[in-house]
Formats: structure tokens, C-alpha cells, sequence
């Protein structure tokens, strides 16, 4: 039996993710390389960047399109930084509290430097095929 998830089914499982309970991003100043089996951020921070304790920011659920009509599920944060560090990996989380909840997902990228008051715009997509 061939099987597949339809467009209507495609958007329904975005729209699900969409309405649910508040996303939360995070940052972490450490390095590695993201991996399938990872559940916490690389040496996740809080907006102090010299802080591993605190909360995360609430990021803004929207569904959008990407090749059929919502198929993707989006989530956008700003995050400022209130303490200097270097910004390695992002993430998206069910809970608010660095340190806590489930890790949904995740991405690493060249380190960037930011001073107090500096902010990063995280855009999250996931696409559903």
C-alpha cells in the first residue's frame, strides 16, 4: 500500500503545531554539530549571555506556505542580548525555562558575536512533504 500525507492533512498537522501552546527559542554559546538524537541546546544562555540560568522568549507560531498551501510551520523570535557572547545554536522548546522541557528544534551555525543590547531574529521553518 502507497502511502502519503495529502495537502489537507499537510496543513492540518501545521495548523495543529500553529495553535498549540507557545514555542519557546533559545541560544547557546558553545559548538557542535546538531544531530538527530539532541535534546538540549549547546551550552544553552540566558539573554545574559553570561547567564546559564533564566527564561527563554516566546516565539510567534504561523503557518505559511512553501510549496503547497500551509505546509510549513513557521516560528519567529527576536532575541537581545543583555550580557556579550557568542551566539552558536538556536533552538525551539515546549517550556520557558532554560534547563527544562522537550527540545523540538534545533540548528547550528557559525558563531556570532554580539555585544549588550545586539539582537538576533530567529526564523524557524519546518516543512511538511
Amino acid at each position: 500500500m502507497a502511502t502519503l500525507v495529502v495537502a489537507t492533512g499537510r496543513a492540518n498537522i501545521t495548523s495543529s503545531l500553529a495553535s498549540s501552546a507557545n514555542k519557546q527559542v533559545g541560544w547557546g554559546t558553545s559548538a557542535g554539530t546538531t544531530a538527530d538524537g539532541d535534546t538540549t541546546l549547546f551550552g544553552e544562555k540566558a539573554l545574559d549571555l553570561t547567564a546559564t540560568t533564566g527564561t527563554r522568549t516566546t516565539g510567534t507560531q504561523t503557518q505559511q506556505t512553501t510549496t503547497t498551501t500551509s505546509d510549513t510551520y513557521q516560528v519567529l523570535a527576536t532575541l537581545t542580548a543583555t550580557g556579550a557572547g557568542t551566539v552558536t545554536n538556536a533552538g525551539i522548546f515546549d517550556n520557558a525555562t532554560i534547563g527544562s522541557g522537550n527540545l523540538f528544534f534545533k540548528g547550528d551555525f557559525t558563531g556570532i558575536g554580539l555585544s549588550s543590547g545586539d539582537s538576533i531574529q530567529f526564523t524557524f521553518k519546518v516543512k511538511f512533504a
